[in-house]
């Protein structure tokens, strides 16, 4: 890490306190500290000016042996322990030090308070730091790869929750083996639970979430974000007078007859059917003959919507997948930021991961996910090329990932990418 130069740090006390950086005086309890520090390194990182008042006021250094006492609160007092960057500024102004503690966003997140036993972990939400709550404190486990959301039960849902047709369907044609009988409960519990699709809670085996999403008979009775918003638009900004609305709430998987053809759609087909229905395709002619090219590659548009309904975030309750088609593009929008070690430039260059490993494994039982795990790179990129010479744009925030498809290549008919 770069040493922070005496202009940066005049202008971090100048702008005031922020979602990255926090005012302390030196004197401060050091459950207060490691309470800020924590915050920080459960989001994105972040800077303590010790030596600062609220107000952005010098107050300067008065405790003996500060970097120790950094070092030593940050080692007992935060789990597990990290190691912040201390550097000492003199004579910031005549006689001032400051001591600024910098604080990366943590790889072993979500990081705990210690106090009086108890483990507390906190967030930085703008310039203050609260405790996380609930759902926030699931997916930073589940983006450390410490709890898996999907295998949860699912309170209330039972065997007869699922769509037996589709399980007999997978055990018999993907997977060429056999399954129990149809009364045979405990037989079925017992392969279900071997998959991570039910588990055992209260002494009862349920249904977990990732079970209910692949083969449940309606999803969206238990998990409201079991699902897709399509919405086709006439143009190339949203608009109340959309052209087509759908909520799409299939489970997963399709049923397949003995020969696999389709008999029922699942998810994946019926967002790729509301796409093909809501665009035009172009032609051209090949050798005398008419030939329809679609709006968009069929393998990199269905990998588009597959990378969405592996790895979108679950824990996000009542959030659907948006898959959006406007004059001019395709977004398809994933709830949930990234997992902690992706990024865009990493998804481009063939990063894998799997946010939810199991709903992964069976859409790679069905060959919707093949084995390298690298779609972007290998399908969604090259195939946007040869298609009409554009490239996807990915964009990934706080809160959610997008993945944008362009109809028509930027050169010859666009002038800019919209907001």
């Amino acid at each position: 890490m770069m040493p922070m130069q005496r202009t940066e740090l005049l202008e971090l006390i100048h702008n005031g306190e922020s979602s990255g950086v926090e005012f302390k005086l030196d004197q401060v309890d050091n459950t207060d500290l490691a309470k800020e520090i924590v915050g920080f390194a459960n989001f994105m990182g972040g800077v303590v000016l010790l030596g600062v008042a609220d107000e952005g006021d010098f107050a300067g250094l008065t405790r003996p042996n500060l970097e120790e006492w950094v070092m030593e609160l940050c080692r007992v007092k935060i789990d597990p322990p990290l190691i912040p960057y201390y550097e000492l500024h003199r004579d910031v102004e005549p006689g001032k030090d400051i001591a600024a503690v910098r604080i990366l966003s943590g790889p072993s997140k979500p990081y705990a308070l210690i106090h009086h036993h108890r483990r507390s972990y906190y967030l930085r939400v703008g310039s203050t730091t609260r405790e996380a709550g609930r759902d926030e404190l699931e997916r930073m486990f589940q983006d450390a790869g410490r709890l898996h959301y999907g295998a949860k039960p699912v309170p209330g849902a039972t065997l007869a929750d699922f769509d037996r047709r589709r399980l007999k369907n997978y055990f018999a044609q993907t997977l060429v083996q056999t399954h129990p009988a149809d009364d045979d409960t405990a037989g079925w519990e017992q392969l279900l639970v071997n998959l991570e699709l039910m588990a055992v809670s209260g002494g009862t085996t349920v249904p977990t979430i990732d079970g209910l999403l692949l083969f449940g008979q309606q999803p969206r009775r238990f998990l409201p974000q079991a699902g897709i918003r399509a919405i086709a638009y006439a143009g190339d900004q949203p608009d109340y007078a959309a052209r087509a609305d759908q909520n799409l709430t299939a489970p997963i998987t399709p049923l397949l007859g003995t020969d696999n053809t389709l008999m029922e759609t699942g998810l994946i087909e019926q967002a790729l059917d509301f796409v093909n229905r809501n665009t035009q395709p172009s032609a051209r002619l090949v050798g005398g003959r008419r030939e329809d090219i679609p709006a968009y590659p069929v393998e990199a548009l269905r990998e588009v919507i597959v990378n969405a309904v592996a790895h979108r975030d679950y824990a996000v309750a009542g959030a659907d997948i948006l898959l959006a088609i406007y004059a001019d593009r395709l977004e398809v929008t994933s709830p949930g930021r990234l997992p902690n070690s992706a990024t865009v430039d990493s998804l481009k260059a063939g990063f894998r991961y799997a946010r939810n490993q199991t709903l992964v494994n069976i859409l790679r039982d069905y060959r919707y996910v093949d084995f390298r795990g690298m779609g972007i790179r290998y399908k969604v990129i090259p195939g946007m090329r040869v298609h009409n010479g554009t490239e996807p744009d990915l964009i990934a925030t706080a809160h959610d990932f997008t993945i944008r498809l362009w109809q028509r290549s930027a050169s010859t008919t666009l002038q800019g990418t919209p907001s």
